[in-house]
């Protein structure tokens, strides 16, 4: 089936998401190494993508573990350094196929304040036909559920959505639903699956 909506997952498809690169950078591996084995921080952050308020997670967080107080906080007033390059070839996917009429939306597990922040400092953020995010809907990927709410927003057939995530988790629900899914793991591989799915031609599916 022709796909009739195109779906991507934010981090680590749009945008890098790699919060230890962050802190090696700042801190050192080792004290980063510490800090995420004292404190599980991806919990912390599965909370705001649940709809928990972002900066009282995190400062309650950085309350709990005074030794790490500075480390914590930095993943709310550095957090913009945490998400970050942008990945330019699979923006250009989305513009080119919103150029050609394919209804594009995102599906990703994210904070309410931290995408709303994220859309002043991310144009593209801004450009798709709906956004399904975790912290509005309080519901997470790979929760059965949250795929729900989103083939029910889109209207139109399961077999009809073509979705992108790096997750194997996320990939394995999405199809386990009857969606076309596309495990990211760089955007050329994406680019091939577009030109594949007859959305893209090559020379638009280019860099």
């Amino acid at each position: 089936m022709t796909p009739e909506a195109v779906i991507f997952d934010i981090g680590n498809v749009l945008i890098e998401w790699q919060p230890e690169r962050y802190y090696d950078r700042v801190y050192g591996e080792d004290r980063r190494r510490a800090l995420f084995d004292a404190v599980d921080l991806h919990w912390m952050n599965e909370r705001v993508d649940r709809g928990e308020p972002f900066r009282e997670v995190i400062y309650e967080t950085a309350e709990a573990h005074p030794e790490w107080r500075t480390e914590i906080r930095d993943w709310h007033d550095s957090w913009i350094e945490l998400a970050t390059p942008v990945i330019d070839h699979s923006v250009t996917l989305l513009r080119r196929l919103r150029a050609k009429g394919v209804p594009v939306h995102c599906l990703t597990n994210f904070g309410v304040e931290s995408y709303a922040y994220a859309q002043t400092q991310f144009d593209f953020l801004n450009e798709f036909d709906i956004e399904f995010v975790s912290g509005r809907m309080q519901v997470t990927k790979p929760d059965p559920r949250i795929y729900e709410m989103v083939e029910a927003g889109v209207g139109v057939p399961p077999g009809a959505i073509l979705f992108a995530d790096d997750r194997d988790a996320n990939i394995a629900a999405a199809e386990a639903r009857g969606w076309q899914a596309h495990l990211f793991d760089g955007p050329e591989g994406w680019a091939a699956r577009l030109v594949a799915a007859g959305l893209l031609t090559a020379k638009e599916a280019a860099a």
